[in-house]
């Protein structure tokens, strides 16, 4: 019984998904200070508030409170915004330097006389039936 568990837990997926959640939960602290301590004061700075909770309107004694939604979806597009432009964009542009793609070896020629594209190998041009060297 133990050594069923013992090959479950040492198996490459669980392993490899453990440490993915642990990098993903550092990387959101990471992503999450960006916002709060670099991002999120210039916001401060255009409206004049961090917090829009106070914001709200009454209509026949219910109170629609707008200013909570306001501040999620700011922080969403402040974070979207900081994983797409400080992670996705350098992640991509340094992968597309990394994978340069290999010119691949000619599998055919031009024949001299008529400018056909013919195999490599071939010693007689399909198209003009001339003479290859």
């Amino acid at each position: 019984m133990l050594k069923g568990f013992k090959q479950f837990v040492l198996r490459g997926n669980v392993v490899d998904l453990a440490v993915g959640v642990v990098i993903g939960a550092s990387f959101g602290t990471v992503v999450s200070s960006l916002v709060k301590d670099i991002l999120m004061p210039f916001v401060v700075a255009i409206f004049k508030s961090p917090d829009f909770s106070g914001l709200m309107f009454t209509v026949h004694g219910s109170n629609f409170m707008y200013g909570s939604f306001l501040n999620a979806l700011i922080s969403f597009l402040i974070v979207a915004v900081a994983v797409y432009f400080f992670v996705v964009t350098p992640i991509n542009t340094l992968i597309s330097k990394t994978r340069k793609e290999k010119p691949l070896d000619p599998t055919t020629k031009k024949c001299p006389e008529c400018l056909s594209e013919i195999p490599l190998e071939a010693k007689r041009c399909a198209f003009c039936t001339s003479l290859l060297k």
